[in-house]
Order: C-alpha cells, then structure tokens, then sequence
C-alpha cells in the first residue's frame, strides 16, 4: 500500500498506529477510499480561494482530498480526542491550511472559524447529521456564509431531503432544506466503502443556498408549523396542527387559503410558508 501523495502514511496505518476503532455512539463510519474521498472533495467544485468546513474529519481522509484539491484553508471540527493526533499528522504536511477544533459541532459558532468565501463539505457523524442541517437552514441573515453545502447522509435522508409534496419521503426534512436551498443527490456510496461497513447506503448531497427564499416567512415560526404538520402525518391538518396550541386550527388555515381536510404531504413549500406567516401573526 501506497503513502498518499503528499507524503502521509495510508489511512489504514493511521487508524492502527491510533487505535482509532469507529465508535457508534459518536456515530462514526470512517472513509478510506481515496478515489471516493478525491470524488466528493471535487463534487464541492472549485475550492481555490475558499475556506472548507468539515465537520467530523475522524482520522482525515476527506480532510486530505480537500486539501489536496486546493482549499486555501480547511477547518475541521471534531469531537474525538482520539482523531486530533492523526488530524495534526496531515497539519503538518500541509503549513498553516488546516485547523483543527476539538469540540461539539452542535454548540460551536462555525461562522466564527471560517473567512469567505466558504463552502461545508463533510461525511456527517449519522447522529447529527440531521440536527447540523436544520441549524443551517435556519442561519440568518439569508443568503448565508456559505457558498455550498456538500454532505454525506444515509440514503434515506438524502430522499427525505430531496423529495417532492405527495411522496412518502416528503416531509419537515424537505420543506425546511427547499425553501432556501436547492438540493439535488449527487450519487450514492455503497457501504462497503466506510470502517465499520454501515447498515445502509449513503449518499452525497448539494445544497446551494437560494438568494431567496421560495417564499417569505419567519425561520421559527417555519419550523414550528412544519414540525406540527409532519408530527401527525396521517392526520388532517386541521387536527395536526392543533398541537401549536394555538386556539382552532380552521382560522390559520382559512387565512392561509388552504382547506383544512388537506395532509401535511400534499402542501407545497410555498404553502408552509403561507401557513407559516399567519402563525407568525399569532405567536
């Protein structure tokens, strides 16, 4: 086996000389193809001139390949003590273009580590990848800090992400990520590329903020009406949404123009966001 171009040791040798077995509880899965790491780091598009955020680097294989395609600087967050030995080994082989924050990327004000233009490319730790993305969708102001969002999730994530209204995929992931961006599934990744193999498929996705949103509406009170619409899917939303405790849901309903025997699925974003500002009105 091969030391990587830039002089680095295989990764395999870098997880034995650590110890760096994958741990579930931190949801790790680690990618040790360099073909596939070298692929999404070009799927972000051109880094030249860009700050990368990566989020959950364990012991550096994407890390590598965006520094390797010519990030001016990536910084990676990671939570495992255990990794920043490893994630030091690459700072050194490449001078003052990597930093390394130890710490919870959930609780970690991201912006403040980054100089524009930025762009986030990270294979996500799988338990909070969901959380990190919801964060993002709600960063204001709007258009964001960042150019681009490249992400590796669980197939089945990437197609709640990317679902249209009438599907059994669609849902809060998928209204709140399209309202202000444009995602698409790039391509898949068979799960015998990752240390330990995952259960499922996984699949890298783009997210390219809008300038605009699709349509006005606040943030919070978004997230309120989506949560409480999808909480009870089954339901009519003149049932679901009485969890927003907020009198009968038939007057929020006529205001927005939308028939209450209708189920949260079958709304468009736009009309989330209709549901959303008439809320707003009432909070």
């Amino acid at each position: 086996m091969t030391a990587h171009p830039s002089g680095l040791p295989p990764l395999r040798e870098v997880i034995a000389k650590h110890g760096l077995a994958a741990q579930k509880s931190l949801g790790q899965n680690f990618l040790l193809d360099l073909n596939l790491t070298g692929r999404i780091a070009r799927a972000a598009g051109q880094l030249d001139g860009h700050d990368v955020l990566e989020v959950g680097p364990g012991p550096g294989g994407l890390t590598r390949a965006l520094l390797a395609s010519g990030a001016r600087r990536v910084v990676a967050i990671e939570r495992d003590r255990r990794c920043i030995a490893a994630l030091q080994e690459i700072a050194l082989a490449y001078p003052d273009r990597l930093v390394i924050v130890e710490g919870d990327a959930l609780v970690t004000d991201m912006r403040a580590l980054v100089s524009t233009p930025a762009r986030i490319v990270a294979n996500l730790p799988y338990n909070i990848a969901t959380p990190l993305l919801v964060g993002w969708m709600q960063t204001e102001p709007w258009p964001p800090w960042f150019e681009s969002l490249t992400l590796m999730f669980q197939r089945e994530v990437a197609q709640r992400i990317t679902a249209r209204p009438g599907t059994k995929a669609y849902g809060r992931l998928s209204v709140l990520t399209q309202w202000r961006t444009k995602p698409r599934i790039l391509f898949d990744v068979d799960r015998r590329a990752f240390t330990p193999p995952p259960s499922v498929t996984s699949s890298v996705v783009e997210l390219i903020p809008r300038d605009k949103p699709l349509a006005e509406a606040n943030p919070a009170a978004l997230e309120r009406v989506v949560a409480a619409a999808f909480g009870q899917r089954r339901k009519m939303l003149r049932a679901s949404l009485k969890t927003l405790g907020r009198g009968d849901p038939a007057a929020l309903l006529e205001t927005a123009a939308i028939a209450p025997t209708r189920r949260a699925e079958e709304l468009t974003v736009e009309e989330f966001c209709s549901l959303a500002r008439a809320f707003a009105d009432r909070m």
